[in-house]
């Protein structure tokens, strides 16, 4: 299993300094892997693997390329061909797509050692040392220790737009030193759960629990504060540049507010339960159409998402996406779909006369879904009307964001 642990960096200024010149040694590099890419004879690139063998000629007609570590050099070349893979994706799933453009220095901020060039040093308190060929070694809050069963796979450091560093660890652990997944054959409804993502509620689940949303109001009329200040300052000065900071601390504080919330809520849900069924939204598409896309995006559904997924395997957990269509206009009890306008918040089935919330009937669904992409059948002697809750239990996003749990 592969994941990542991220920890502030505190680079001395020569340091720092250098590793703004090596950042922009691998844009220039990323730049001209995409106009070799465009105009170099498709026999000599067309993968990454193949690129890299072009690396030598590059430094001999280049010599800034020899001042960076040459496996982060060939890294770079591969993020290229990662981002066009990702393009070429995005292209099959049916969505308009550009191309790849170069790199301005405002949109190229980090790089990545990958196998060698980097060692981590000094874990012994709350700081640490991480070396990094050819440019030294940079102080690191080591406020979480890396497992003695992950092994260090890459180092990438990012310099973020609010001007702080900031290191990834890219771990990898052997599936045997995980916690084994329950047998699917032991899974109900008793100890899995459907999972709703919700436009009232942040989620509603199968047994009645709904999660309200986060409040970012007062993070967003202090972003509008100082994007007002912003717009009245001369791009380019330093007062532009101090107060383009602000903003983006702001921007940070929102994102970082919103991550920790589904941390605690994505961590409950894999602990408290063997399965978890949710939806596979298409949320590009639902912010392109919605006329409450901010909503939709302060939600993160798919950073949500991912993170249940990682988790499962930490914690032994069942994670499963299933088709998201229909889930509100089909009946949990009967299967018999009923078009309701979005403002009509229960669901009143004409054909077998059950009535519940229309966001619990949407959950129940995606349970039965869930069991039904496991290969379970849906319990016969088990019928819905006693799946489903009679009450709801609602808990407050603050109560999830200062207990870290639901269970708290």
């Amino acid at each position: 299993m592969e994941y990542s642990h991220r920890y502030p960096a505190y680079p001395t200024q020569e340091v720092a300094a250098e590793l703004k010149y090596h950042i922009d040694v691998h844009r220039q590099a990323y730049n001209y892997t995409l106009y070799e890419y465009e105009n170099v004879d498709a026999e000599d690139i067309g993968s990454a693997y193949k690129h890299h063998y072009r690396l030598p000629d590059w430094k001999d007609q280049f010599p800034l390329f020899s001042d960076i570590n040459s496996k982060a050099l060939q890294r770079t070349v591969t993020r290229f061909y990662q981002n066009l893979n990702g393009l070429s994706e995005q292209k099959q799933d049916g969505r308009k797509v550009g191309k790849l453009k170069w790199k301005s220095p405002r949109e190229f901020q980090s790089m990545t050692y990958s196998q060698s060039g980097f060692e981590l040093k000094n874990t012994s308190g709350r700081h640490a040392t991480l070396w990094l060929s050819k440019i030294g070694d940079i102080k690191i809050r080591y406020y979480r220790e890396i497992p003695d069963t992950a092994s260090i796979k890459e180092v990438t450091i990012k310099k973020e737009t609010t001007g702080e560093w900031f290191v990834s660890f890219g771990l990898e652990t052997e599936d045997t030193d995980l916690p084994e997944k329950p047998d699917v054959d032991s899974l109900d409804a008793s100890n899995s759960v459907g999972v709703d993502l919700g436009i009232l509620n942040y989620i509603h689940t199968s047994d009645g629990m709904t999660v309200d949303w986060l409040d970012l109001e007062d993070e967003y009329e202090r972003l509008r504060r100082e994007q007002r200040r912003l717009s009245r300052k001369q791009e380019g000065s330093n007062n532009w540049e101090k107060q383009r900071r602000e903003v983006a601390k702001v921007k940070r504080h929102i994102r970082r507010k919103v991550l920790d919330y589904q941390h605690k809520l994505s961590t409950w849900l894999v602990r408290e339960y063997d399965a978890v069924f949710v939806e596979d939204l298409d949320v590009k598409g639902m912010l392109e159409q919605s006329p409450n896309a901010r909503n939709k995006q302060d939600a993160a559904w798919r950073q949500f998402i991912t993170l249940l997924e990682y988790k499962a395997d930490l914690y032994g957990c069942h994670v499963k996406q299933v088709e998201a269509r229909g889930t509100t206009k089909e009946c949990a009890s009967c299967g018999v779909e009923t078009a309701n306008p979005i403002w009509v918040r229960e669901h009143s089935c004409p054909a077998c006369g059950f009535e519940a919330d229309r966001d619990a009937n949407a959950s129940m669904n995606v349970l039965q879904r869930g069991f039904s992409e496991l290969g379970l059948g849906w319990p016969e002697e088990t019928p819905v009307e006693t799946a489903l809750p009679t009450d709801t239990i609602s808990v407050s996003a603050k109560r999830v964001v200062e207990t870290g749990s639901l269970g708290a």
